[in-house]
Protein backbone atom coordinates (compact mmCIF):
# COMPACT_ATOMS: atom_id res chain seq x y z
CA UNK A 1 0.00 0.00 0.00
CA UNK A 2 1.14 3.53 -0.74
CA UNK A 3 1.95 5.90 2.11
CA UNK A 4 1.18 9.59 2.47
CA UNK A 5 3.45 12.14 4.09
CA UNK A 6 0.90 13.71 6.44
CA UNK A 7 1.09 17.44 5.79
CA UNK A 8 4.80 17.05 4.94
CA UNK A 9 5.42 16.34 8.63
CA UNK A 10 7.53 13.28 7.99
CA UNK A 11 4.84 11.03 9.50
CA UNK A 12 4.07 8.43 6.85
CA UNK A 13 0.57 7.03 7.03
CA UNK A 14 -1.02 4.39 4.83
CA UNK A 15 -3.33 5.88 2.21
CA UNK A 16 -6.13 3.82 3.75
CA UNK A 17 -6.45 4.15 7.53
CA UNK A 18 -8.63 2.22 9.95
CA UNK A 19 -11.20 4.36 11.76
CA UNK A 20 -11.91 2.85 15.17
CA UNK A 21 -15.20 4.57 16.04
CA UNK A 22 -17.15 1.32 16.21
CA UNK A 23 -14.47 -0.82 17.86
CA UNK A 24 -16.41 -0.77 21.15
CA UNK A 25 -18.86 -3.20 19.51
CA UNK A 26 -16.10 -5.84 19.24
CA UNK A 27 -14.64 -8.21 21.77
CA UNK A 28 -10.91 -7.80 22.45
CA UNK A 29 -10.23 -10.92 20.37
CA UNK A 30 -12.28 -9.58 17.47
CA UNK A 31 -10.51 -6.24 17.77
CA UNK A 32 -7.14 -8.00 17.69
CA UNK A 33 -8.16 -9.77 14.48
CA UNK A 34 -9.25 -6.45 13.03
CA UNK A 35 -5.97 -4.71 13.88
CA UNK A 36 -3.85 -7.62 12.63
CA UNK A 37 -5.85 -7.79 9.40
CA UNK A 38 -5.28 -4.10 8.86
CA UNK A 39 -1.52 -4.35 9.38
CA UNK A 40 -1.25 -7.49 7.24
CA UNK A 41 -2.82 -5.56 4.37
CA UNK A 42 -0.59 -2.52 4.62
CA UNK A 43 -2.47 -0.26 7.05
CA UNK A 44 -0.29 1.41 9.68
CA UNK A 45 -2.63 4.29 10.63
CA UNK A 46 -5.38 4.05 13.26
CA UNK A 47 -7.85 6.89 13.89
CA UNK A 48 -9.54 7.37 17.27
CA UNK A 49 -11.47 9.99 19.23
CA UNK A 50 -12.15 10.27 22.93
CA UNK A 51 -15.91 10.13 22.32
CA UNK A 52 -15.85 6.89 20.29
CA UNK A 53 -17.78 4.42 22.40
CA UNK A 54 -17.41 6.93 25.27
CA UNK A 55 -13.75 5.94 25.45
CA UNK A 56 -14.34 2.18 25.22
CA UNK A 57 -13.09 1.98 21.62
CA UNK A 58 -9.66 3.24 22.70
CA UNK A 59 -9.54 0.82 25.65
CA UNK A 60 -10.45 -2.20 23.53
CA UNK A 61 -7.93 -1.18 20.87
CA UNK A 62 -5.15 -0.87 23.44
CA UNK A 63 -5.81 -4.28 25.00
CA UNK A 64 -6.08 -5.90 21.58
CA UNK A 65 -2.84 -4.29 20.41
CA UNK A 66 -1.07 -5.46 23.58
CA UNK A 67 -2.09 -9.06 22.83
CA UNK A 68 -0.79 -8.86 19.26
CA UNK A 69 2.79 -8.92 18.00
CA UNK A 70 2.46 -5.39 16.55
CA UNK A 71 4.81 -2.84 18.07
CA UNK A 72 3.59 0.62 19.04
CA UNK A 73 6.44 2.28 17.15
CA UNK A 74 5.40 0.56 13.91
CA UNK A 75 1.97 2.20 13.78
CA UNK A 76 0.60 5.74 13.69
CA UNK A 77 -1.98 6.61 16.36
CA UNK A 78 -4.27 9.58 15.93
CA UNK A 79 -7.03 10.69 18.27
CA UNK A 80 -9.37 13.65 18.60
CA UNK A 81 -10.78 15.72 21.42
CA UNK A 82 -13.11 18.67 21.95
CA UNK A 83 -16.61 17.21 21.73
CA UNK A 84 -18.36 17.17 25.08
CA UNK A 85 -21.94 16.67 26.26
CA UNK A 86 -23.94 18.73 23.74
CA UNK A 87 -21.09 21.20 23.45
CA UNK A 88 -17.59 21.67 22.06
CA UNK A 89 -14.71 22.57 24.37
CA UNK A 90 -11.29 23.75 23.19
CA UNK A 91 -10.27 25.26 26.52
CA UNK A 92 -6.72 24.57 27.59
CA UNK A 93 -7.82 22.63 30.65
CA UNK A 94 -10.15 20.41 28.62
CA UNK A 95 -7.56 19.66 25.92
CA UNK A 96 -4.89 18.72 28.47
CA UNK A 97 -7.28 16.56 30.49
CA UNK A 98 -8.66 14.92 27.37
CA UNK A 99 -5.22 13.97 26.07
CA UNK A 100 -4.23 12.45 29.42
CA UNK A 101 -7.38 10.35 29.25
CA UNK A 102 -6.68 9.29 25.68
CA UNK A 103 -3.12 8.26 26.50
CA UNK A 104 -4.29 6.26 29.51
CA UNK A 105 -6.97 4.45 27.53
CA UNK A 106 -4.65 3.74 24.59
CA UNK A 107 -1.89 2.64 26.98
CA UNK A 108 0.70 4.72 25.17
CA UNK A 109 3.07 7.52 26.13
CA UNK A 110 2.32 9.64 23.07
CA UNK A 111 -0.01 10.34 20.16
CA UNK A 112 1.42 10.81 16.72
CA UNK A 113 -1.37 13.24 15.85
CA UNK A 114 -4.05 15.02 17.88
CA UNK A 115 -7.02 16.64 16.13
CA UNK A 116 -9.40 19.28 17.43
CA UNK A 117 -12.73 17.54 16.88
CA UNK A 118 -15.07 19.97 15.06
CA UNK A 119 -14.76 23.76 15.52
CA UNK A 120 -15.72 25.31 18.84
CA UNK A 121 -17.25 28.78 18.26
CA UNK A 122 -16.02 29.78 21.75
CA UNK A 123 -12.44 28.74 21.08
CA UNK A 124 -9.70 31.08 22.20
CA UNK A 125 -6.68 30.28 20.02
CA UNK A 126 -4.26 31.57 22.63
CA UNK A 127 -5.46 28.80 24.97
CA UNK A 128 -5.13 26.21 22.23
CA UNK A 129 -1.57 27.41 21.61
CA UNK A 130 -0.66 26.98 25.27
CA UNK A 131 -2.17 23.49 25.38
CA UNK A 132 -0.43 22.37 22.19
CA UNK A 133 2.96 23.64 23.37
CA UNK A 134 2.62 21.90 26.73
CA UNK A 135 1.61 18.64 25.07
CA UNK A 136 4.42 18.75 22.53
CA UNK A 137 7.08 19.81 25.03
CA UNK A 138 6.01 16.97 27.33
CA UNK A 139 6.33 14.48 24.46
CA UNK A 140 2.66 13.58 24.64
CA UNK A 141 1.73 14.67 21.10
CA UNK A 142 3.98 14.84 18.03
CA UNK A 143 1.78 16.70 15.53
CA UNK A 144 -1.58 18.46 15.43
CA UNK A 145 -4.56 18.92 13.13
CA UNK A 146 -8.29 19.62 13.04
CA UNK A 147 -11.51 18.09 11.79
CA UNK A 148 -14.34 19.72 9.84
CA UNK A 149 -12.76 23.19 9.90
CA UNK A 150 -13.18 25.71 7.08
CA UNK A 151 -10.16 27.76 5.90
CA UNK A 152 -10.68 30.80 8.13
CA UNK A 153 -11.02 28.60 11.20
CA UNK A 154 -7.77 26.88 10.27
CA UNK A 155 -6.10 30.27 9.79
CA UNK A 156 -7.39 31.52 13.12
CA UNK A 157 -5.84 28.64 15.03
CA UNK A 158 -2.68 28.57 12.92
CA UNK A 159 -1.99 32.25 13.61
CA UNK A 160 -1.48 31.58 17.32
CA UNK A 161 0.14 28.14 17.47
CA UNK A 162 3.80 27.45 16.71
CA UNK A 163 3.06 23.97 15.34
CA UNK A 164 1.97 23.41 11.73
CA UNK A 165 -1.52 21.96 11.40
CA UNK A 166 -1.05 18.92 9.18
CA UNK A 167 -4.51 17.34 8.88
CA UNK A 168 -8.15 18.30 8.36
CA UNK A 169 -10.61 15.42 8.60
CA UNK A 170 -13.65 16.02 6.37
CA UNK A 171 -16.58 14.02 5.06
CA UNK A 172 -15.96 13.02 1.44
CA UNK A 173 -17.21 10.23 -0.80
CA UNK A 174 -18.61 9.69 -4.27
CA UNK A 175 -22.01 10.55 -2.80
CA UNK A 176 -20.77 13.52 -0.77
CA UNK A 177 -18.82 15.68 -3.22
CA UNK A 178 -19.43 19.27 -2.14
CA UNK A 179 -15.72 20.01 -1.88
CA UNK A 180 -15.24 19.42 -5.61
CA UNK A 181 -18.69 20.41 -6.91
CA UNK A 182 -18.19 24.03 -5.90
CA UNK A 183 -14.87 24.17 -7.71
CA UNK A 184 -16.44 23.12 -11.02
CA UNK A 185 -19.55 25.30 -10.78
CA UNK A 186 -17.77 28.62 -10.40
CA UNK A 187 -19.78 31.61 -11.62
CA UNK A 188 -22.98 29.55 -11.82
CA UNK A 189 -26.31 29.91 -9.99
CA UNK A 190 -27.20 26.25 -9.53
CA UNK A 191 -27.17 24.40 -6.21
CA UNK A 192 -23.72 22.90 -6.77
CA UNK A 193 -22.20 26.36 -7.07
CA UNK A 194 -22.88 27.08 -3.39
CA UNK A 195 -19.65 27.33 -1.42
CA UNK A 196 -20.42 25.35 1.72
CA UNK A 197 -16.89 24.98 3.07
CA UNK A 198 -14.84 27.96 1.91
CA UNK A 199 -12.90 26.10 -0.76
CA UNK A 200 -11.25 23.85 1.84
CA UNK A 201 -9.90 21.38 -0.71
CA UNK A 202 -7.90 23.95 -2.63
CA UNK A 203 -6.90 25.68 0.61
CA UNK A 204 -5.56 22.40 1.99
CA UNK A 205 -3.47 21.77 -1.11
CA UNK A 206 -2.03 25.29 -0.97
CA UNK A 207 -1.11 24.92 2.71
CA UNK A 208 0.18 21.33 2.69
CA UNK A 209 -2.66 20.03 4.86
CA UNK A 210 -3.69 16.42 4.31
CA UNK A 211 -7.43 15.86 3.97
CA UNK A 212 -8.65 12.70 5.67
CA UNK A 213 -11.91 11.49 4.14
CA UNK A 214 -14.33 10.14 6.73
CA UNK A 215 -17.45 8.14 5.80
CA UNK A 216 -16.01 7.26 2.36
CA UNK A 217 -18.97 4.99 1.55
CA UNK A 218 -21.78 7.01 3.13
CA UNK A 219 -24.34 9.30 1.55
CA UNK A 220 -25.89 12.14 3.51
CA UNK A 221 -24.98 12.43 7.18
CA UNK A 222 -24.81 8.76 8.19
CA UNK A 223 -27.95 8.05 6.15
CA UNK A 224 -26.51 4.86 4.73
CA UNK A 225 -23.89 3.19 2.58
CA UNK A 226 -24.27 3.63 -1.18
CA UNK A 227 -22.58 0.31 -2.04
CA UNK A 228 -25.33 -2.06 -3.24
CA UNK A 229 -28.03 0.41 -2.19
CA UNK A 230 -30.96 0.38 -4.68
CA UNK A 231 -31.12 4.18 -4.39
CA UNK A 232 -27.90 4.30 -6.45
CA UNK A 233 -28.45 1.89 -9.38
CA UNK A 234 -26.28 3.72 -11.94
CA UNK A 235 -23.44 4.20 -9.49
CA UNK A 236 -23.41 0.57 -8.44
CA UNK A 237 -23.57 -0.57 -12.05
CA UNK A 238 -20.53 1.56 -12.93
CA UNK A 239 -18.61 0.49 -9.82
CA UNK A 240 -19.46 -3.13 -10.62
CA UNK A 241 -18.21 -2.83 -14.20
CA UNK A 242 -14.89 -1.34 -13.16
CA UNK A 243 -14.54 -3.78 -10.26
CA UNK A 244 -15.09 -6.77 -12.52
CA UNK A 245 -12.64 -5.45 -15.11
CA UNK A 246 -9.89 -5.05 -12.51
CA UNK A 247 -10.68 -8.09 -10.38
CA UNK A 248 -11.50 -6.17 -7.22
CA UNK A 249 -14.55 -5.14 -5.19
CA UNK A 250 -16.87 -2.16 -5.53
CA UNK A 251 -15.46 -0.92 -2.22
CA UNK A 252 -11.98 -0.91 -3.72
CA UNK A 253 -13.10 1.12 -6.73
CA UNK A 254 -14.99 3.60 -4.54
CA UNK A 255 -11.88 4.03 -2.42
CA UNK A 256 -9.64 4.35 -5.46
CA UNK A 257 -11.91 7.13 -6.75
CA UNK A 258 -10.98 9.21 -3.69
CA UNK A 259 -7.30 8.26 -3.91
CA UNK A 260 -7.23 9.24 -7.61
CA UNK A 261 -7.61 12.91 -6.67
CA UNK A 262 -4.24 14.71 -6.80
CA UNK A 263 -4.78 16.21 -3.33
CA UNK A 264 -3.40 12.92 -1.91
CA UNK A 265 -6.40 12.38 0.34
CA UNK A 266 -6.16 9.73 3.06
CA UNK A 267 -9.23 7.49 3.35
CA UNK A 268 -10.52 6.63 6.83
CA UNK A 269 -12.29 3.27 6.54
CA UNK A 270 -14.57 2.68 9.51
CA UNK A 271 -15.55 -0.94 8.89
CA UNK A 272 -15.17 -3.46 11.71
CA UNK A 273 -15.48 -6.39 9.32
CA UNK A 274 -12.06 -7.92 8.46
CA UNK A 275 -13.23 -9.28 5.11
CA UNK A 276 -14.64 -5.93 4.06
CA UNK A 277 -11.44 -4.22 5.12
CA UNK A 278 -9.46 -6.57 2.88
CA UNK A 279 -11.66 -5.52 -0.03
CA UNK A 280 -11.11 -1.84 0.73
CA UNK A 281 -7.32 -2.22 0.84
CA UNK A 282 -7.43 -3.60 -2.71
CA UNK A 283 -7.85 0.03 -3.80
CA UNK A 284 -4.07 0.24 -4.05
CA UNK A 285 -4.29 -2.17 -7.00
CA UNK A 286 -6.89 -0.13 -8.88
CA UNK A 287 -5.96 2.12 -11.76
CA UNK A 288 -8.59 4.68 -12.76
CA UNK A 289 -8.27 6.79 -15.87
CA UNK A 290 -9.54 10.36 -15.97
CA UNK A 291 -12.51 9.04 -17.97
CA UNK A 292 -13.23 6.40 -15.33
CA UNK A 293 -13.12 9.00 -12.57
CA UNK A 294 -15.60 11.30 -14.30
CA UNK A 295 -17.89 8.40 -15.27
CA UNK A 296 -18.12 7.40 -11.60
CA UNK A 297 -18.82 11.01 -10.66
CA UNK A 298 -21.67 11.22 -13.21
CA UNK A 299 -23.07 7.81 -12.18
CA UNK A 300 -23.54 9.18 -8.65
CA UNK A 301 -25.92 11.80 -10.05
CA UNK A 302 -23.44 14.64 -10.41
CA UNK A 303 -23.03 16.85 -13.45
CA UNK A 304 -20.86 19.52 -15.02
CA UNK A 305 -21.94 23.09 -15.89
Amino acid sequence: MNHINLGKSGILGSEVALGCMRMNALSEKEAQTMIETAVEHGINFFDHADIYGKGESEKIFANALKNSSIKREDIVLQSKCGIGDKMYDFSKSHILKAVDGILERLQTDYLDILLLHRPDPLMEPEEIAEAFSELQNAGKVRQFGVSNFHPYQVDLVQKYISQKLIVNQLQFSIAHTGMIDFGMHVNMKDERSINHDGGILEYSRLHDITIQAWSPFQYGFFEGVFIDDPKFPELNEKLGQLAQAQGVSKEAVATAWILRHPAKIQVIAGTMNPERLKKITEASKVSLTRRDWYDIYFAAGNDLP
